[in-house]
């Protein structure tokens, strides 16, 4: 696909179509404020709270999306999805709502809430060995044999509109914004709240947070040139994504500002800080934007900032040996 094609792929209108689809069905999350976080950036903060969306992250706003529409087209097979976790749960979840049938391949290292959740809402998981095979491959081969539809966890067009939704419903609750920090993956989301960015609060800087360790968004918005990251070594699971998509790429070098990291140590902090001072469970990637804030990331002081909490499903076994 060709940038100007990529750019074309995903726009306003498709956000108005993703929310009015997902109206009574997609949780319309709440926004926080706390003066402790205000008086500790020097800004005025909200926090767009994802971890209370069903299946605990944004990824059900485009997994319900993608599927209603592949519902409504008469699939009937059933879909397929690759994922880690969160998209996993979520395309499982919209599958049961939308009476489809669905196959998950996730790592067999994949946290172990996020295994039990996705299986609990009725998907068929296939687990495999990331040393052996990748998933990309073996949820093509499933797909092909068994004449599915695939889902993907970042790179389509509905699922970009329906992650958009959520930066949608944040300048409609609080208004235009300074700056919105987002976690970023794959960059579905990203450029989805990027899109809902440009058309409702045009003086907004959009920007980026990913772990250090899986820079390959940074490095690819720096160099203008598509880079990648192998299996990313990062207590946050979301965001190990090999590289942005052929439609995320461009859109993210249209619509973003500017691209940051920040270490799993600064991450954590982050993350403890949710739970101790605002009583919030948010899984290490759903901290992200939120660590961005805290290690001076962006310019923030005086600003009206929003932040993204893109999940919740924190995997406790795996947590607790840092806490």
């Amino acid at each position: 696909m060709r940038d100007a094609e990529a750019e074309a792929a995903v726009d306003y209108a498709d956000l108005t179509s993703a929310a009015a689809r997902g109206a009574g069905v997609v949780h319309r999350t709440p926004v926080l404020t706390s003066r402790t976080v205000n008086r500790r950036v020097g800004a005025e903060v909200f926090f767009k709270c994802e971890n209370f969306q069903r299946a605990g992250a944004f990824k059900f706003r485009g997994a319900y999306n993608a599927l209603s529409r592949l519902a409504e087209a008469g699939e009937q097979r059933g879909v397929l999805a690759v994922s880690s976790g969160n998209h996993a749960q979520a395309v499982a979840l919209a599958a049961k709502l939308l009476g489809m049938r669905a196959i998950v391949v996730m790592p067999d290292d994949a946290p172990a809430v996020k295994l039990a959740a996705t299986r609990d809402y009725g998907a068929e998981i296939v687990t495999y060995d990331t040393k052996l095979t990748t998933r990309d491959a073996l949820g093509e081969r499933i797909a092909r044999e068994q004449g599915l539809a695939v889902v993907p966890p970042f790179d389509h067009p509905h699922v970009i509109a329906g992650q958009g939704t959520a930066a949608k419903e944040l300048f409609e609750e609080v208004g235009p914004l300074d700056a919105l920090l987002v976690p970023c993956g794959g960059g579905g989301l990203i450029s989805g709240c990027a899109i809902a960015a440009a058309a409702l609060a045009p003086g907004c800087r959009v920007i980026g947070i990913e772990p250090a360790a899986g820079d390959d968004a940074t490095r690819s918005f720096r160099t203008r040139t598509l880079q990648t990251c192998h299996n990313p070594d990062t207590i946050a699971d979301g965001a190990r994504t090999h590289s942005l998509g052929k439609i995320t790429f461009p859109l993210v070098l249209r619509y973003v500002h500017d691209m940051a990291t920040v270490t799993d140590g600064e991450l954590l902090r982050a993350m403890f800080f949710l739970w101790e001072r605002m009583k919030i469970v948010v899984e290490p990637t759903g901290a992200l934007g939120a660590a961005g804030l805290f290690e001076g990331r962006a310019d923030v002081r005086g600003g009206r900032i929003g932040v993204i909490v893109s999940g919740g499903n924190v995997d406790l076994t795996i947590v607790s040996r840092f806490y």
